[in-house]
């Protein structure tokens, strides 16, 4: 009776969790690039926020 209601929980494997760090992206961007973009995109922002008001009132 105790077999009918047993809970099988997932092997933990003593936390161990392999990640591999190859990737099957063929687009690879550098810690620096992003940076960049991100301020680029951010000022582009901030200058059509102000051009934006003029046009738009």
């Amino acid at each position: 009776m105790a077999k009918d209601n047993k809970v099988h929980m997932p092997s933990g494997q003593g936390g161990l969790t392999r990640y591999f760090d190859e990737s099957s992206s063929k687009m690879q961007f550098s810690p620096h690039m992003i940076v960049v973009a991100s301020i680029v995109i951010f000022v582009l922002l901030i200058i059509l926020h102000v051009v934006g008001n003029r046009f738009f009132g």
